[in-house]
């Protein structure tokens, strides 16, 4: 099971490394959760350096994949050449995009029809590509989330985790990493918030698509 979590210049460290970092309490064979990026070395918006795990194609091969966001996310989408290397499938992949990271999908079209959700800065963005923007943290349909907020990424990583492994999971994953004393609270908002767009499967509520057989 490979989840990476595509990371260009400039990102925002809250997006990747709060992910990066939750979705590695997952201890299961054959779990990997990897930082793809375009280049070998990407820089946050706030000058920290890391070395990508994995290339764009890693991550269009990957069974999930998670957008972040940055400050040179209209620098990605205006760059065509870079947005065709990006071949993301909802019927084999889960996805998930958190702030102008959802602009990404919404320029690669995989939020057709679709409402998301977004920070206040790329909200006229996104809605500038034809998709209504929602005034909540997580969304999904399907297997398409996205979430608006920098610490919103504790409900993509737990919305991944409990689609791929299960609300248990997914549950002791935010506990872990809750501050002490507020731990059940943290588990109680993290599971409102995604659970009403769970797979019907087992991992959840009711009325959200069940999980495809591809991704396992």
């Amino acid at each position: 099971m490979h989840i990476a979590i595509l990371t260009f210049d400039g990102f925002n460290e809250l997006d990747s490394l709060i992910a990066l970092n939750i979705l590695n309490r997952v201890k299961q064979p054959g779990w990997r959760v990897s930082i793809a990026s375009p280049t070998l070395r990407v820089v946050s918006m706030n000058g920290l350096a890391v070395e990508s795990h994995a290339t764009l194609q890693d991550a269009c091969n990957a069974d999930a994949v998670l957008i972040g966001s940055g400050i040179r996310t209209r620098d990605v989408v205006a760059d065509a050449a870079l947005m065709s290397q990006l071949r993301f499938d909802p019927a084999r992949q889960l996805l998930g995009a958190q702030c102008s990271g959802t602009l990404i999908l919404a320029r690669l079209g995989l939020l057709d029809g679709v409402p998301a959700c977004t920070d206040v800065t790329t909200k006229p963005w996104v809605e500038e590509a034809g998709v209504a923007v929602l005034n909540q943290p997580f969304v999904a349909k399907g297997n398409v989330a996205t979430s608006g907020g920098c610490l919103s990424s504790q409900y993509l990583a737990a919305w991944l985790i409990a689609r791929l492994v299960g609300v248990d999971a997914a549950r002791s994953a935010i506990h872990y990493v809750a501050p002490v004393g507020e731990k059940d609270t943290y588990v109680t908002r993290a599971m409102t918030n995604i659970a009403p767009y769970l797979a019907a499967d087992g991992a959840g509520g009711p009325g959200a698509a069940p999980l495809v057989e591809s991704v396992r």
